[in-house]
């Protein structure tokens, strides 16, 4: 009897360490997780500085402080008006078809998981998100915007256009039912944010002296060189960095479960792909813009790297290394030629070209998935590996819709702001330079900084 009892004793200290030991794992592996989301939020907010030298590299010097003021504070603008009403309409309870989130916001306790910490690692990580499209607009409007007007508008994508159309993808809206694909942002982040960018440097104009017309009447576009290439290198750099932490911890989770895509091995595989994409994105851009200006162009070659980054940012988690490779290189090219189709055939003046970069290779990469992807069990499979016209035809559906929201409503947005506060500066304060006559400010004090227009 005595042996029995010690035996059962066993028995049930075994079960008991067993069973702790399970939740200890468990425990272990969301604690895992939270932090992986968490170093991924950091490194896309990095990201912010990249795009801030970026801008700033590519432009001229006596606007270099207020280049850095907007990519400052569309950011923290951006986090208030997300909490407060972006983050509702993104992930709020989802209503009239999938268009819209209706709850949540001012982030309400009450429809939120607050003790379990799921509500503030979820919003940490989607901010950022919200942060990065909202720049993008920042650099080809650079030079002649007011100050005020720039922060008007960056509120209103990040509690508007960004999170409505982010609904339909990420928020369980109309085009995640439909089956459309957008891992990390291609267009959910990038084509929004690049929409945006175009209608913006639209609305605005061209800066003084970029279209001549000269007496025969043929318009001659002159080119006004970034003041400092280290600078622009740099950011690209960062930001490439920074995108590590968009596409990988995009995945959601870092332990290995889940299976497809959320698997935590598929980190592994993410980085990889967005790797090879930038670098070809990169070869691609500087081969070409070296064949076509008879020179290895330093500005090309930097966006065509970020070229690769945009397009391989919806497929990366479906599809291979050497489908990422071709990616990349496509991405490259396309960003030349959109480069020159807006700034000379548009006659649109994007400074830095932020709507060909993110615009442009935002629609490729989204469509990219359509034609690579190769991931059946979470039901992707593109034209190339027998999927048909299916997931193709899903894409460019949520390309053409995500792309008419973003568009007509920051057309709409930007003509309010033009006739109610003003958009533009004024022709002598854009002579003067922003920092200047908006900020009394001068990045470079004590040196003289020689205007070409």
């Amino acid at each position: 009897m005595r042996k029995r009892l010690v035996v059962l004793a066993i028995l049930l200290l075994c079960m008991g360490v067993s069973l702790f030991a399970q939740e200890s794992i468990e425990a272990l592996g969301f604690s895992l997780d939270v932090v992986w989301l968490f170093i991924g939020a950091i490194l896309v907010f990095i990201m912010q500085a990249g795009f801030a030298l970026v801008e700033t590299g590519l432009t001229r010097a006596k606007n270099a402080t207020n280049i850095t003021m907007k990519n400052v504070m569309d950011f923290c603008f951006g986090a208030i008006v997300y909490w407060a009403i972006g983050w509702g309409f993104m992930y709020g309870k989802d209503a009239l078809g999938g268009l819209i989130g209706t709850d949540q916001f001012f982030n309400s306790p009450m429809a939120l998981d607050m003790e379990s910490g799921n509500f503030y690692k979820s919003w940490f990580f989607q901010v950022v998100f919200a942060a990065t499209a909202a720049t993008i607009v920042s650099g080809a409007m650079a030079e002649r915007t007011q100050f005020k007007s720039y922060l008007i508008y960056t509120c209103f994508i990040s509690a508007f256009i960004y999170p409505i159309s982010g609904h339909w993808v990420w928020g369980g809206g109309w085009l995640a039912k439909l089956g459309f694909h957008d891992f990390a942002g291609s267009t959910v982040v990038h084509s929004v944010g690049g929409w945006a960018a175009l209608m913006g440097a639209a609305v605005l104009g061209p800066r003084l002296g970029k279209y001549v017309k000269g007496a025969d009447g043929k318009v001659s576009v002159k080119a006004f060189p970034g003041h400092n290439i280290p600078y622009a290198a740099l950011g690209v750099l960062l930001l490439f960095f920074g995108w590590f932490g968009f596409n990988g911890a995009s995945t959601g989770i870092a332990t290995v479960g889940g299976g497809g895509i959320w698997s935590g091995l598929n980190i592994a595989r993410v980085c990889v792909t967005t790797t090879l994409a930038a670098s070809a994105g990169a070869v691609s851009s500087l081969i070409f813009s070296w064949i076509w200006f008879k020179k290895p162009d330093a500005s090309m070659t930097l966006n065509g790297l970020l070229a690769g980054l945009v397009g391989i940012t919806a497929p990366c988690a479906v599809v291979s290394p050497g489908a990422s490779i071709i990616i990349g290189l496509i991405a490259g090219v396309l960003v030349v030629l959109a480069v020159e189709f807006i700034d000379k055939v548009l006659k649109i003046d994007d400074p830095v070209g932020a709507s060909s970069v993110h615009m442009v290779c935002g629609i490729f990469g989204t469509l990219a998935v359509g034609i690579w992807g190769n991931a059946p069990d979470e039901g992707v499979l593109g034209l190339l590996h027998g999927g048909g016209f299916a997931q193709l035809g899903k894409q460019v559906i949520g390309v053409v819709s995500v792309g008419a929201w973003a568009a007509l409503t920051s057309l709409v947005l930007f003509f309010i702001i033009k006739a109610v506060t003003g958009l533009r500066v004024s022709p002598k304060e854009e002579m003067i330079g922003l920092d200047l006559s908006e900020h009394k400010s001068e990045a470079y004090s004590g040196f003289q900084i020689f205007s070409n227009m």
